[in-house]
């Protein structure tokens, strides 16, 4: 038996988010499907992130546990043959020790948010950012992010569905900053609950139009409750961009 490790790209668009199941089509599954098809096993393959619809990838990792006897190029190239033409890419597979396991053994997950800051609407990204015509000021936005960064209660940045034991995560970076005429979010954290980030992007984009100041900001964030905090940004503009280990 040999495990391997698999960085992963996809867009999220035609899929109801990482895992398998039963109400559409998971990635998860689509690279079960991939490994299947190659090696004729049905295995699992956990990832690191349980990205929601919608969601994308830039460096999502994963792991399989394979009896066939392959090397991980190999692999590569033929997960990537079966996954055709479905949007999702193996960057790499690498061989892995039994210790290793995607999700448990990952030290930090970076995410990255696009929005697109503009009066015209986004035709090439279409589903790929946010689209908000109304001006935002990002340096408001990154003064009032800091208020997030550091060990925290997030429910009020807690989805009502999520299955965290605690609300209770430790940030580690929150940064806003314009690039063009989109505005970045970076956010950077061991693990993060349930759409935190997304929770978190939204309520930013009060501060970047002047409807809250980083105080309002900081007083939702204390209250601890869904309710006090602001929208939740939509999926298309999020992107898991790195797993460490």
């Amino acid at each position: 038996m040999q495990r391997f490790r698999l960085t992963v790209e996809y867009d999220g668009a035609p899929f109801v988010g990482w895992q398998r199941q039963s109400n559409g089509p998971g990635v998860q599954a689509a690279l079960e499907d991939a490994v299947e098809a190659f090696s004729g096993e049905r295995v699992s393959v956990e990832g690191a992130g349980r990205t929601d619809s919608g969601v994308h990838a830039l460096g999502q990792v994963a792991h399989l546990d394979l009896e066939r006897e392959t090397d991980a190029e190999t692999l590569r190239d033929a997960l990537n043959a079966h996954l055709r033409p479905l949007p999702v890419t193996v960057l790499e597979a690498a061989p892995a020790g039994e210790a290793f396991h995607a999700r448990f053994s990952a030290v930090e997950r970076r995410y990255l948010y696009r929005l697109l800051n503009r009066r015209p609407p986004p035709a090439v990204e279409r589903g790929r950012v946010w689209w908000l015509a109304t001006p935002l000021d990002p340096d408001a936005m990154n003064v009032a992010a800091q208020v997030l960064v550091g060990h925290h209660d997030f429910s009020s940045f807690r989805a009502s569905e999520c299955q965290a034991a605690s609300p209770e995560k430790t940030l580690d970076e929150l940064s806003v900053a314009r690039r063009g005429e989109e505005i970045h979010f970076s956010a950077r954290a061991r693990s993060f609950l349930h759409h935190q980030v997304r929770n978190m992007v939204g309520s930013l984009t009060w501060v970047g139009q002047g409807k809250w100041t980083a105080d309002d900001l900081a007083q939702a964030l204390a209250t601890r409750d869904r309710r006090a905090g602001g929208p939740t940004a939509p999926a298309e503009g999020l992107y898991l961009t790195e797993v460490r280990y």
